[in-house]
Formats: C-alpha cells, structure tokens, sequence
C-alpha cells in the first residue's frame, strides 16, 4: 500500500512538473517577439499596481479604454490614436489584468476598474475628459461618471455590452468557473489552452471582424502576446471575468447621467439594434451610429470608417 501510494506521489509530481514546464515555455514562446514594448509609453504607479499608457498630440482630452479581455491592450485603439491626436489631447491606456500593465492576483471587480477611471483622470489628465471605450469597458464609465459627475466630458460606448448580462452576478456555475481557473497548475493549463494562438484567431474571425481577410497576422500575434505578457498573471482577470464578478447593474447610474452619451456599434454584430435599444429606454438623451461592414472592434478593422462616425459626434 504504501508504495503505490509513493509511487502516485511520484507520478503526480511529475505530471505537475511537466505542466509547469510546458505552461512556462508556452508563456516564453508567445512573448519572444515583443511586438508591444513599454517604449515611448509611460506608467501611473497606481495603489494597485502599475498602470501602462500613452499620450499624443494637443487639446481637449480623450481617454481611449479597450475592450476588458487579457488578450486586448490599448493596441485596439493603435489605428486611430495618430488621427485622433489632431483633434484632441489623446490618452490610451492598458487597463490592470491586460496589456504592459501589472496583473496582480486578485478579483477584479467594476469598482476596481471605477476607481482606477477616477484615480487616471484627477492624478494623470487633471482636466475633465471624453472617454471612449469598448464592449464591458463601457460600464465601468458609466458608474465612474456617476459616482463623479466632474471628471467626464462626452462618453462614446463602442459596442456596449448589453443590459441584460451587464445584470448577470456571480452564480454557483461561474464561481466553479473562476475556481478552476485560479488553480495554481492546473488552472493555468487552462488559462493558456483558452488563450492559445488558435483561439485568438477564433475570436477575430467569428466575432471581432465582419471581414475575417481584413486581419493580418500581427494583429493576431500582439494580441496573443498580450493574454501571455508577465506570465500567468492574465488568468486572474479571466476568472473573475468567467466568474461574473466584473458585471454590475449599470441601468440607475445610465438614467441618472447628464453627460452626452454616443453609442457606435459594428452593423454585423447580431442583435446590435436591440442592445442599443436597451440604452436608449434608459436614458433617450443618447444618439447612436452604426459602423457597416464591421463587427465588434470597428476602429480596429476599419479605422478610418469609424473615425469619420465618431467625428460626427465631436
């Protein structure tokens, strides 16, 4: 009994071992070619961590904020940040959990990501501020301009995550989901087989793109580097993610908002007439624009397309 007991000790630290070797040069391989350096970028040394952005050109401010995934970075908003820059005094960021920003082992949560909006915009842009942001992003504006009406100027919602599973909280389903996840071994041999290249392209192909031939290898690399930048740290926020935990019902803080509220959606994504619908019943002050022949990254796929609708709104 006891050796087979020893000998199941044994095959299981090497299985264990084995994983953390192959999870290491996994992490290793999609990094080694840096195609996101920190350079010319600056940091915001947060109370949380540090946090990655850039700066260009003269005006008023306009904080750009990508979609929330371990793999999106502010390289989501890298097509647009020259043009812009010509308008407005323009800040892309890589928000905690992504990107060259720090990714600390904790649960992310939508306050987490409102108190950093407040925090970026009163100790770095120290000016009222438009914000742009993508997908689940969108919410964590919403509640910031809530919480401090003084700190934000327009607000433009790119594909905004709808109401409906903005409502959706933790439930026994997902906390296992967000358990797994964090498991030290085990969870992140998960991590990194959600996150591999292969699926990576997925994504573009089947829901960030209208155009699967419009995206380009490098595009597909940067973000697969990104979901595997400072190691394992990326899972965290994907587990919280799974979990629920960075949803949060937005429908008070949207009713009660007097800024001026622009919503651009890609005209492929299904369903996307409703979930601007759902917006609008809430606060009818916000007016909205579609983007054709994209999908939910349009000033990514096509850069110029979107610049001339969100122009429209300046």
């Amino acid at each position: 009994m006891k050796h087979k007991l020893r000998n199941a000790i044994i095959l299981t630290s090497v299985c264990v071992g084995s994983l953390h070797i192959i999870n290491q040069l996994i992490s290793t391989a999609a990094t080694v070619k840096n195609l996101l350096p920190v350079r010319p970028g600056k940091f915001f040394d947060w109370r949380h961590g540090r946090v990655y952005y850039r700066k260009f050109g003269s005006g008023k401010p306009l904080l750009l904020i990508h979609d929330l995934d371990p793999s999106s970075s502010a390289y989501e908003w890298n097509q647009l940040e020259q043009q812009l820059a010509k308008d407005f005094t323009v800040y892309s960021i890589d928000l905690p959990g992504c990107g060259r920003s720090d990714k600390p082992n904790m649960i992310y949560t939508n306050y987490f990501y409102v108190q950093l909006l407040n925090d970026f915009t009163e100790k770095v842009i120290k000016r009222k501020t438009s914000v742009a942001a993508t997908g689940l992003s969108g919410s964590f504006v919403i509640m910031a301009a809530n919480n401090n009406e003084n700190l934000f100027d327009k607000i433009f919602l790119i594909n905004p995550k709808s109401i409906n599973a903005l409502n959706q909280i933790p439930n026994p389903k997902s906390r296992i989901a967000k358990l797994l996840i964090n498991c030290p071994v085990l969870g992140t041999t998960l991590y990194y087989i959600l996150m591999n290249r292969t699926n990576v392209e997925y994504n573009f192909t089947e829901t960030y793109f209208h155009n699967p031939f419009q995206l380009s290898r490098r595009t597909v690399d940067i973000y697969h580097e990104c979901a595997h930048r400072k190691g394992n740290g990326g899972k965290y926020l994907l587990s919280s993610i799974k979990g629920n935990f960075v949803n949060i019902d937005i429908s008070h803080a949207l009713k009660n908002l007097d800024n001026s509220i622009y919503i651009i959606g890609g005209a492929s994504i299904p369903g996307i007439n409703s979930i601007i619908h759902g917006y609008e019943t809430l606060n009818p002050a916000i007016e909205s624009a579609l983007v054709e022949k994209t999908a939910y990254l349009p000033q990514l796929e096509c850069p110029e397309a979107f610049y001339q609708t969100m122009k429209v709104f300046f």
